[in-house]
């Protein structure tokens, strides 16, 4: 389904971007409580102060703009890891975003006791930002500096040494282990606003990175030997590439713990539609993240209804057969 001109590759863009609002909707309509969509609008327009509509306004609005947020920065950083390892199963967990996360986070609750969602939001995202930090300065040792392979050797290995540390801490205690649980499935239920609001600023400005930076991506994907011959500072891109994956992963993290699949397929789904152009593939990234977790948030309601699952187990359910397509056809990086 490759879109090989830029007006059918705009067209399909605002096609999902409508699909997304769209989306975005349904969130706000289905659930567990039973709301319809006149009700809904009534929510916003005509706020009665019912049951309902505290559902509608407090709880489901900011539930799905927390999904989609998340689901976008995840979509764009997992876009940014494989083109700055060359590594077409790379995604922010490679980095040792999710594993450093959830490395502080279970140690605050283990010697500190900490309850507060939107103190562990900011533990998670530093935690995410110093394991990211420590895999570069790593991949990035020695004379011939970073290099793909280095990157994605320090990034597994330092995303082994904080999930070993992580489940020693929960096996000697059962307090922590219950409290952690849930963030560790990765989840946007019960997740505050003002968590999103937050960590915006650091989203909004990786994302302008990124995609003024999406040119010379395309560039550096052709060789390293290349990009330098053509005048360009590729320890600088490398350093905003790292960066924005520091940034849109630790941001996602924070808001609503470690979440798979989203980095590792959505970037493949990207260049399945509109090729290997990076000024195409990561608003792609971008929009049809954002789909997918908000598709995921809403079939997380009805698996086992009453009860919820956690939005990062829907979203394994969706993405493997989506992975399993795409390793049967080949990784095209």
């Amino acid at each position: 389904m490759l879109l090989r001109t830029n007006k059918y590759r705009t067209i399909a863009l605002l096609a999902f971007i409508l699909l997304l609002i769209f989306s975005i909707c349904a969130s706000i309509v289905y659930g567990y409580t039973n709301t319809s969509w006149t009700m809904s609008i009534k929510a916003f327009t005509d706020f009665n102060g019912s049951n309902e509509h505290l559902v509608l306004k407090n709880v489901r609005l900011p539930r799905a703009l927390i999904a989609a947020a998340v689901g976008a920065a995840l979509g764009v950083s997992g876009a940014l890891m494989q083109a700055l390892t060359k590594n077409p199963l790379a995604s922010p967990a490679l980095f040792g975003v999710n594993a450093g996360a959830g490395f502080f986070v279970v140690g605050a609750l283990f010697f500190f006791h900490i309850s507060s969602l939107q103190t562990i939001a900011w533990i998670s995202f530093f935690g995410a930002a110093f394991a990211a930090l420590i895999v570069y300065f790593v991949g990035s040792l020695g004379r011939e500096g970073m290099t793909p392979l280095k990157l994605t050797l320090a990034g597994a290995a330092l995303a082994a040494l904080f999930s070993s540390l992580t489940q020693g801490m929960l096996s000697v205690n059962e307090a922590a282990l219950e409290q952690a649980l849930f963030w560790l499935a990765g989840s946007v239920q019960g997740r505050d606003l003002n968590l999103l609001i937050s960590v915006s600023p650091y989203l909004l400005a990786a994302f302008t990175i990124s995609f003024l930076v999406a040119e010379k991506i395309n560039v550096l994907t052709m060789g390293e030997d290349v990009a330098k011959s053509l005048g360009q500072k590729t320890w600088m891109i490398k350093v905003l590439m790292a960066l924005s994956v520091i940034l849109l992963a630790g941001g996602a993290v924070a808001v609503a713990g470690p979440i798979s699949f989203i980095g590792i397929v959505i970037p493949h789904v990207a260049k399945y539609i509109v090729g290997h152009d990076h000024r195409w593939i990561l608003p792609y990234c971008a929009v049809l993240g954002a789909i997918l977790l908000v598709i995921a948030d809403i079939g997380a309601r009805y698996l086992i209804m009453p009860e919820e699952v956690p939005v990062g187990v829907m979203t394994a359910i969706i993405g493997t057969p989506i992975f399993v397509f795409i390793a049967r056809r080949g990784f095209k990086n």
